[in-house]
């Protein structure tokens, strides 16, 4: 611990954003990071805990608390404040492969583990991340290091996400030969086509991809295997086979008019947008417009927020979000206390541009829609909402969010886009490689592994444990190459 009274000395500091009336004229990240200087003084906040919660990555409460990844969080953010750039690379190497993505999307369940949270502002271990790995491309230290010896063993990874790529890099790493398929057009599966480009810039993506194919692992695009490969071709030809392609099937709406024009998931309209932005910079018109239109995001969480921002920056008259929950506090509850994950309200840069831009928060609390209104032409141009109220089953006992009779409403709307999560892994993959699933349509395998009921098949990510962070699905992908390893070579050192 360099600095034992940094926590006293320096104040949390942030990268600044741009202002959001700014920010939505393109689809550019919009966070300027500190200068090193002021950086290092970030990481001299780091008190070097004796129970460091940070890294733990324990489930408290029912959900996680620190880094899943189990980042050696307080030993980077002191080589932060010592200026030694290329140890802490090397430290959050050890256990992270891609903290250029993480440092970009993740909540941050390190600092909100953080001791500094327990009763002030918790270090900016994220920021201390994203600086420790962009100077380390900037200074060379990131490169292809590809490994000395091959052990004569070929995986196949099926999906290039987060979960796939941390596979195939750490099989690749022992001296196995990897080859990725992915399905799109890109490799990075919900990096890539999920996550819009001004919270992760696809070049940082080609980056990576850059130094991994200079190490030896092969990616193979427009490969939809189930579809135009075939499972039966790579359970022939490769040792092992890792199936990590997410949680692909939309959670749909059941209600009359849903078959109007105009009504998307979430994830068709930020694809095609990505898509044409990088194809095209939009002059292909591939993409759905969003551009003097009065828009519903039906969904509350990360990706009905990214829908938000991405109306916003195509145009959108207006953008209201229905959550079917209450708001939560905005600060801690009671029965909340750290260093649980803090259940809190969130306003996201999406909601926060709509707040610049209309004067409100486009979220409306318990609040569902019960139909369609469609125009002559089969377009979607109205949506009925209900107010909900929770309230207790009678018959199973569960509290359930119930429509409010005399709170019907009628509003505008000319799109809408479906953000209610994932139900789990697409049918005629699993199918193809007569894999078990279970009851909710993940594969199957025994508690904490990775193997599937199929010999030499593995799975890992959101198709493995549902819908779930980018964090998640790198930890799953290590995980199962220690598996994979070791069902290979008998033992593993990954």
């Amino acid at each position: 611990m360099g600095k034992p009274t940094g926590f006293l000395e320096y104040e949390r500091e942030v990268s600044v954003e741009l202002p959001p009336k700014q920010r939505i004229k393109n689809f550019e990240e919009f966070h300027l990071p500190l200068p090193l200087e002021k950086q290092r003084e970030q990481g001299a906040r780091c008190m070097a805990c004796g129970v460091p919660f940070c890294q733990a990555g324990m489930m408290i409460g029912g959900m996680a608390s620190g880094c899943p990844l189990n980042n050696l969080v307080p030993e980077w953010n002191d080589l932060v404040y010592l200026g030694n750039w290329e140890e802490a690379y090397k430290r959050l190497a050890k256990t992270h492969c891609f903290p250029e993505f993480t440092s970009r999307v993740c909540p941050a369940l390190c600092e909100a583990a953080c001791t500094c949270n327990l009763n002030g502002d918790p270090v900016s271990s994220k920021e201390n991340e994203r600086a420790i790995i962009e100077n380390a491309y900037a200074t060379g230290l990131v490169k292809p290091c590809p490994p000395e010896v091959r052990t004569g063993k070929k995986v196949a990874v099926v999906g290039s996400g987060p979960s796939g790529m941390a596979a195939a890099m750490q099989l690749n790493k022992r001296g196995h030969r990897v080859k990725v398929y992915e399905r799109n057009d890109r490799i990075g599966g919900l990096l890539r086509y999920g996550i819009p480009n001004m919270k992760l810039d696809k070049k940082v993506i080609d980056r990576r991809r850059a130094v991994m194919e200079a190490e030896g692992i092969e990616f193979v695009t427009n490969a939809n295997v189930g579809e135009n490969v075939s499972a039966r071709e790579l359970m022939e030809n490769y040792d092992a086979v890792v199936l990590a392609c997410g949680a692909s099937n939309p959670r749909d709406i059941s209600v009359p008019g849903r078959d109007a024009k105009g009504i998307y998931f979430a994830v068709d309209f930020l694809k095609a947008t990505t898509k044409s932005l990088l194809d095209s910079n939009f002059e292909d018109q591939n993409y759905i417009p969003a551009k003097g239109k009065h828009v519903i995001v039906i969904g509350g969480g990360d990706t009905g927020n990214d829908c938000v921002g991405t109306a916003i920056r195509l145009g959108a008259a207006s953008v209201t979000q229905l959550e079917m929950m209450p708001k939560a506090p905005d600060t801690r509850a009671e029965n909340n206390p750290w260093p649980q994950w803090p259940r809190v309200c969130k306003t996201d840069y999406g909601q926060q541009e709509a707040i610049a831009l209309w004067g409100h928060d486009p979220r409306i609390y318990t609040t569902t829609v019960t139909e369609f209104i469609k125009n002559k032409k089969g377009e979607v141009c109205q949506a009925k909402l209900v107010k909900l109220q929770s309230q207790k089953d009678e018959k199973t006992g569960r509290m359930m969010m119930v429509p409010v009779e005399g709170t019907e409403q009628v509003v505008k709307a000319d799109l809408v886009l479906i953000a209610a999560g994932f139900l789990g892994s697409q049918k005629y993959v699993t199918d193809a490689f007569k894999v078990a699933i279970n009851a909710r349509t993940n594969v199957d395998t025994a508690p904490g592994k990775y193997a599937t009921s199929v010999p030499k098949v593995f799975t890992a990510g959101d198709m493995h444990r549902g819908q779930s962070l980018v964090v998640w699905a790198i930890r799953e992908g290590r995980e199962a190459a220690r598996a994979v390893d070791e069902y290979l070579m008998g033992y593993t050192n990954l």
